[in-house]
């Protein structure tokens, strides 16, 4: 500060402050920010330094004059030094501001596990194209676009051999029965039935979880869908039926056709447009949009006014995670459509973004809380 009260130290003074600006300017010149609050800061001193000289009389106090440039140079340099305290402190605080990071999972794929009658199982996932089994005069096959396709080729030898076709978490996959009707099964599900397909004069499969059929119209064969609640009866149609465990009501959906439903001695028939519940052997008809009971057909998550159980049910099963609930659950519902192919991360992203749940990943396990 002693250069401050010198008059002989002046030019000294003004040199050393010019040399602590250059300084800072190689040090923040590359900060757009700090540069253009500094491109300011110059512009308006320039004016007022060339204001105050004019103001001034020529000859009558030239130390006056310096003073003023020193002044002007001088607060320059108080500027310069609270404005880059400014913006490093600033930095300091985003940087400390605590951001939610979700490990990234990738979404599930299609594969699933053939077992055949001899107990041989394939994983379809790794399997070539083309035939990868016969049994009892049936030929197995994965065509080209990835499905499962059965065909008899003969006399079936032995009817009663039994498959099952079944996803893990993560998986999904196709088959296309002998009498020619296609069944979509969604991550962690099954179906089990015989190579012949026929029992008893009906075409018959068991289903756990949750499976979309296209029937092939065969009025001679209905086709029966039995799981642990219910059994379902067609004779062409398209239907879904989700039957998890883990869930209280079995649901059943009509796209197109008629079903018929026998559950502990109840019965009801099905139209388009409808969706049958299932709950403690008792069955409710609802009208329903399909487009949500099929959307994870279509590789979506399609969800309305449902619960967040519901939800993180849909995320664990194919992101093949476990959830655990933290405190309180939110009784929000959610509303909302995002692709069954993208990262949890965006997945998660969505609902938190509502600001009426939190996510917390580690590992394989997602942290729910409100």
């Amino acid at each position: 500060m002693r250069y401050f009260q010198l008059d002989e130290d002046q030019e000294v003074l003004k040199d050393l402050i010019i040399g602590v600006l250059e300084i800072e300017d190689e040090r923040y010149e590359t900060d757009p920010a700090i540069a253009g609050v500094l491109a300011k800061v110059d512009r308006d001193l320039f004016v007022q330094i060339h204001e105050s000289a004019q103001a001034v009389p020529e000859g009558k106090n030239k130390t006056l004059k310096l003073w003023l440039q020193i002044a002007a140079v001088a607060a320059v340099l108080a500027v310069v030094y609270i404005g880059v305290y400014f913006f490093n402190n600033q930095s300091e605080k985003v940087a400390t501001v605590p951001v939610t990071t979700v490990h990234d999972i990738k979404p599930g794929d299609f594969g699933a596990t053939l077992t055949l009658a001899n107990g041989r199982k394939i994983s379809l996932a790794n399997a070539s194209k083309g035939e990868i089994g016969r049994e009892s005069g049936i030929v197995i096959t994965k065509s080209g676009d990835g499905k499962l396709v059965y065909r008899v080729s003969e006399k079936v030898s032995d009817p009663n051999a039994s498959n099952t076709l079944s996803t893990a978490r993560g998986e999904t996959y196709q088959v296309r029965l002998p009498d020619g009707s296609l069944v979509y099964l969604n991550a962690a599900s099954s179906l089990t039935y015989t190579t012949s397909l026929i029992e008893n004069g009906k075409r018959v499969v068991t289903l756990s979880g949750e499976g979309y059929f296209e029937v092939a119209k065969d009025k001679q064969h209905p086709f029966i869908v039995k799981t642990d609640r219910q059994e379902v009866e067609v004779l062409g149609t398209h239907f879904n039926i989700s039957s998890y465990a883990d869930d209280e009501i079995e649901k059943t959906t009509l796209l197109e056709g008629s079903v018929k439903l026998s559950a502990s001695g109840n019965y009801k028939l099905l139209r388009p447009g409808q969706q049958a519940r299932l709950s403690a052997g008792k069955i409710k008809i609802i009208e329903t949009d399909t487009d949500l009971a099929v959307a994870w057909k279509n590789n979506e998550f399609v969800v309305e006014s449902e619960h967040i159980e519901t939800i993180m049910k849909m995320i664990s099963r194919w992101y093949n995670l476990e959830v655990v609930y933290v405190g309180e659950k939110t009784t929000q519902r959610f509303s909302g459509k995002v692709s069954r192919f993208d990262k949890l991360s965006k997945v998660l992203e969505i609902v938190e973004s509502t600001g009426e749940a939190h996510f917390d990943v580690k590992g394989r396990t997602v942290y729910v809380s409100k």
